[in-house]
């Protein structure tokens, strides 16, 4: 059996079949409002208090106070104490986008993570991320240097990527490649609102479920209902695709 990481998700680890490979690093794939965000600060969140792992939350598109805002909205309230003390540290937009190249950018990430020793890390997102570059063999070059370095100091890592479509996009790109599993957060309309879910399509070294679950976003984050298929919630013949 790997060696796994905890998500701290109720109902996502045992997806799993109990966490997410370490080391690994992981495309967390969906349109806006699915939960990806939420996801990727209760990782931190939960890598702290429940398992003694300190965590990096990198964004290009919040600044710290709109990240704690987010957090506490969803009763994570020791985010700020746990960002005072420095085991969770945030590098907000205001940070990353001062930088004139991303070059300069990495070279201070790199400078904190041989510094202090980190487990877990969040890049919100991969498609700002991606706007540093000028041409496509720019943007080659930079990711896979990016991941190596993740993998280089041992950092289990979600990488999140924006879409624009409803249901999941899953054409190959380069990003595929580079990562070790996709997870996609998933959301249809109802008349009252949204349903969400949850589908791991696919995890390196690990036997994991493929089907396609339920999730609900409050006190607490995310809980995904690991028992209940998402095709019994929207009807035995009706699907997501």
């Amino acid at each position: 059996m790997p060696d796994v990481v905890k998500t701290g998700v109720d109902g996502l680890d045992s997806i799993l079949n109990g966490g997410i490979v370490r080391d690994a690093t992981v495309l967390v794939s969906g349109n806006p409002g699915t939960g990806k965000s939420i996801f990727g600060i209760q990782y931190l969140y939960e890598g702290v208090t429940e398992f003694d792992e300190r965590g990096v939350y990198i964004s290009f598109e919040e600044n710290a106070e709109d990240i704690r805002q987010a957090a506490e909205s969803v009763g994570f309230d020791r985010w700020e104490e746990l960002v005072e003390s420095g085991d969770i540290k945030v590098y907000d937009k205001r940070r990353m986008l001062r930088e004139q190249d991303f070059t300069s950018a990495v070279d201070g990430l790199l400078e904190d993570f041989s510094s202090d020793e980190y487990d877990r890390l969040v890049l919100d997102s991969l498609t700002m991320f991606q706007l540093f570059f000028d041409d496509e063999r720019e943007k080659r070059t930079y990711l896979l240097k990016f991941s190596d370095v993740l993998k280089q100091y041992g950092l289990t890592s979600l990488l999140i990527n924006e879409q624009g479509a409803m249901f999941p996009e899953t054409e190959i790109g380069l990003e595929n490649f580079l990562t070790d599993g996709n997870i996609y957060f998933i959301q249809t309309p109802t008349d009252s609102g949204v349903n969400r879910y949850i589908w791991v399509a696919k995890m390196r070294k690990q036997d994991i479920n493929t089907d396609i679950f339920p999730l609900e976003i409050g006190e607490g984050g995310i809980t995904v209902y690991e028992q209940a298929g998402g095709f019994s919630m929207m009807g035995k013949n009706e699907s997501p695709f």
